[in-house]
């Protein structure tokens, strides 16, 4: 795997118990891969494609707010209680991930403060950002 994203927030031997945990996975333009509220019990690192996020509005088609594309990391919702996605997410084109179920994740995380750290840290990056450009997007230019 590419050290990019949260790959590169991790040392190597973090990176490597987490990435025995993966496995490839592929989703065509058009999936939805998780819906805003649903559980979130899994997350992706993107090798190839673009996903929008979105959020449901209320009798209109759901607001893009960001987009993750290779590297980036999809789904935060679920190291978070309680693991429900607060947003939604679409392939715009073709994807290839790798995808991890997030209870084994957490375990490991549980054993390991470091890695729970690094990941923690990755991840509160990434919702600030996405804050940040969710903000810019809906306020328009």
């Amino acid at each position: 795997m590419a050290r990019t994203g949260v790959l590169a927030a991790l040392s190597a031997d973090q990176e490597r118990q987490l990435t025995a945990l993966a496995r490839e996975v592929s989703f065509p333009v058009g999936t939805r891969i998780f819906e805003e509220d649903g559980e979130a019990d899994r997350f992706w690192v993107l090798r190839t494609g673009t996903v929008h996020l979105d959020l449901r509005v209320p009798g209109r088609r759901p607001a893009v707010v960001d987009s993750v594309g290779p590297g980036g990391l999809l789904g935060w919702s679920w190291l978070c209680p309680p693991h429900e996605w607060h947003l939604g997410a679409e392939a715009v084109s073709p994807v290839r991930a790798w995808e991890f179920e997030a209870a084994p994740v957490r375990a490991l995380c549980e054993r390991d403060p470091l890695l729970d750290h690094a990941l923690l840290t990755h991840v509160a990056t990434v919702i600030g950002r996405r804050l940040r450009a969710a903000r810019a997007r809906l306020l328009g230019p």
